[in-house]
């Protein structure tokens, strides 16, 4: 199969246990060299294991590796087909992990990005976040996966009041903890000189969404913008994990190469894991 035309991306990442926890339930992934000798585009990924349950760690980690696993692997359907698919296997892989360590449940969050051509395609579960810096103004892309998200959206509770809300991180969907999820999936144009930031809610949590775009006018690349991120929440004594990953769009191609006509949604492959997990009860 022939590739297509990969965007000029700098990236960097930091992931960090923090001031306050004892250990890190934190991940994030970024794209291999040899991911991007295939024709889907380069993929990034954080993820924030559940602090109020077990094997945290465990869950974001595991996550993340099925999820870049199956998106890179899984051929004939199309890239949103296999955003989706990468998610629901990664929630079976750590909902089958519990089983297996005998762990009641142990969750994480998940939200990842790939570029293709002048899309940005976004796939996100959880209260991990995604921003798109453009113009000196920062946006956020995702939704958060909570019942004070749900409060904001349904104009019971101000985004203002988010950050200090005593419920704030107590999620209503995430992977891990039942047989199917439903991610969300949104696909954003993008151009060059963009700025992609994802991070977990012990970044977010301390830092206003206004405040990302300041520190990235006032920084030349990734590593930079995320070790000021970095330091920022640490100053602020964010007392969760702090992850965060900093994209930088140099360069898109004019044109991308079209996908295979895509085929339909594989549920016989979730039938087969489904099917496993319950010979594995």
């Amino acid at each position: 199969m022939a590739g297509i035309e990969l965007p000029e991306i700098e990236s960097h990442g930091i992931c960090r246990t923090g001031k306050v926890r004892e250990d890190n339930q934190d991940a994030i992934r970024f794209c291999r060299p040899d991911d991007l000798t295939l024709r889907y585009g380069p993929l990034y990924g954080i993820a924030d294991g559940m602090g109020g349950y077990a094997h945290g760690g465990v869950a974001s980690s595991l996550a993340l590796e099925t999820f870049f696993d199956t998106f890179y692997k899984s051929n004939g359907i199309s890239v949103p087909q296999k955003l989706r698919l990468g998610v629901q296997t990664a929630n079976m892989g750590v909902y089958q992990t519990a089983q297996r360590l005998g762990v009641p449940r142990m969750g994480t969050t998940l939200t990842a990005v790939n570029l293709v051509g002048q899309t940005l395609n976004l796939v996100h579960i959880g209260d991990s976040r995604a921003y798109l810096i453009r113009d000196n103004v920062a946006k956020c892309l995702t939704n958060d996966h909570t019942r004070v998200g749900e409060m904001v959206r349904m104009r019971m509770l101000s985004p203002e009041k988010v950050r200090t809300h005593a419920q704030r991180s107590v999620l209503n969907k995430c992977l891990g903890v039942g047989l199917f999820v439903q991610p969300d999936l949104s696909h954003i144009p993008v151009r060059a000189g963009d700025i992609i930031i994802l991070c977990t809610d012990g970044v977010w949590s301390v830092i206003e969404d206004s405040e990302f775009s300041q520190l990235a006018a006032a920084c030349s690349g990734p590593e930079d913008l995320s070790r000021q991120i970095y330091d920022l929440a640490m100053s602020r004594d964010s007392d969760d994990n702090l992850s965060v990953i900093a994209l930088y769009i140099r360069r898109l191609p004019e044109s991308v190469s079209r996908d295979d006509s895509p085929a339909p949604w594989p549920m016989r492959v979730l039938r087969r894991l489904i099917s496993r997990s319950r010979g594995a009860s």
